[in-house]
């Protein structure tokens, strides 16, 4: 996967970048106010006081490595580390009650344009990991929030 972007793996387009500008611009401020939450807290407190700063701490180290992702995303032209299916990708799936759906596959969350929440998957999520190296007539399996799913996959379109 490229560092400068191709003609085949387009960079970020001006809105995407512009929402993880701003996504990068919220986790900042929100760092921020953790470790100000955090060096204020001193060393008094009850067990309630203890557990709400291991759970800043949780907060805090889940910010760090969104920030990281979201800056290494910026800096590699929008192409982050692929782990399941290849960011542009369109598939076509039959779902379990025989619906159909067409989704585009996007990298990163921001990728999505607004309004097409519901037509897009993430490389790192669940489906677009059990979609890795998918072709048509494949039955795969993934878990979601309801429990174990199975799609067919019914067309895979390639970025160019």
């Amino acid at each position: 996967m490229g560092g400068t972007g191709s003609e085949s793996e387009p960079d970020l387009s001006g809105a995407a970048r512009g929402r993880v500008d701003e996504e990068l611009r919220r986790l900042r401020s929100r760092r921020a106010e953790l470790v100000d939450e955090l060096t204020q807290g001193g060393d008094q407190g009850d067990r309630g006081d203890a557990s709400r700063a291991l759970e800043a701490g949780d907060e805090l180290v889940d910010l760090d490595d969104r920030i990281a992702l979201l800056r290494h995303h910026l800096a590699d032209g929008g192409h982050p580390p692929v782990e399941g299916i290849r960011p542009g990708t369109r598939v076509t799936l039959r779902f379990g009650g025989g619906d159909v759906q067409v989704l585009d596959v996007v990298g990163i969350t921001e990728e999505v344009p607004p309004g097409a929440e519901d037509r897009s998957l993430t490389t790192d999520s669940p489906l677009g990991l059990a979609l890795s190296g998918a072709r048509p007539g494949r039955l795969v399996e993934f878990d979601a929030p309801e429990g174990r799913r199975r799609v067919r996959v019914i067309d895979v379109e390639l970025p160019e």
